[in-house]
């Protein structure tokens, strides 16, 4: 039987007559795929170890739209925008932290346009500042001490919003041996799964996108490729299976790893 995590909806904490400090945007694939429900787990066991006070909005919570906008229906994300936006300034949401660098960089950069202005955070730079402040204590002599592993920049965690360091940050926390790929931070290649190439068959070439990043990884003979977004843990997790290596490497959200490492 798996343990019960303490999450708390916007509307139950309402009721309650309290607002959170930090809204979880948990995301399309953080609710539905049964893969990236593992990261949302383990970030959960996180914000619950450091005792954050924070909530979800549950069945409130709606697809932010990006990729309707990637593929161009830009009438479809107004709509799942305003409608999103609504919500949010209905609870008088300040600060917002999500997993997932599609729904970051949509709700960092888009929502304001359409009058959603918040604090937005990469759930990386969240733990970052939770280990900074004491909130989260992490010893360097853990499991994972001297693992080989190589990092991959999500696209629009990375190049679209300068997001490189707090994830490595975290991974030099644990005592990793860090290997950096050869096209790494703002030459990052992107694993594919941006602008909806994730929901569809690829154009006609010589080679996915995904398998060609997959062996930009695998040049540096790692056990783990981290990355910080579902999508791109799909995408490199089925190029990792492409190069028939699934028994000797694992491809794990930086949130997996350190609460793996605080044993969560």
């Amino acid at each position: 039987m798996s343990e019960v995590l303490k999450v708390l909806t916007m509307a139950e904490c309402m009721a309650e007559g309290r607002q959170p400090e930090i809204l979880f945007w948990v995301g399309s694939a953080g609710s539905y795929d049964d893969r990236a429900k593992k990261i949302t787990r383990a970030f959960v066991k996180i914000l619950n170890e450091a005792q954050v006070d924070f909530a979800v909005l549950g069945t409130e919570e709606s697809c932010t739209g990006d990729v309707a906008k990637r593929a161009g229906n830009e009438f479809l994300f107004q709509m799942q925008a305003v409608a999103n936006i609504e919500i949010l300034n209905a609870y008088e949401v300040k600060r917002i932290v999500t997993a997932c660098p599609h729904s970051y960089n949509t709700l960092k950069n888009e929502y304001p346009s359409l009058g959603g202005t918040y604090q937005v955070q990469h759930h990386t730079q969240f733990i970052e500042e939770l280990i900074n402040s004491g909130k989260l204590k992490v010893e360097s002599d853990t499991a994972l001490k001297g693992k080989r592993i190589t990092f991959h920049d999500p696209c629009y965690l990375g190049r679209a919003n300068s997001v490189f360091e707090a994830p490595r940050n975290l991974l030099n926390m644990l005592g990793v041996e860090l290997q950096e790929m050869k096209r790494n931070r703002r030459t990052a290649l992107c694993c594919g799964a941006g602008g909806a190439q994730m929901f569809k068959e690829p154009e006609k070439g010589d080679k996915d996108v995904n398998v060609l990043r997959t062996e930009d990884a695998l040049e540096t003979n790692p056990s783990v490729i981290a990355t910080g977004c579902p999508y791109c843990n799909t995408m490199m997790t089925d190029g990792v299976k492409a190069k028939e290596k699934e028994n000797d490497i694992s491809v794990m959200d930086v949130a997996e790893l350190v609460a793996n490492a605080k044993g969560l």
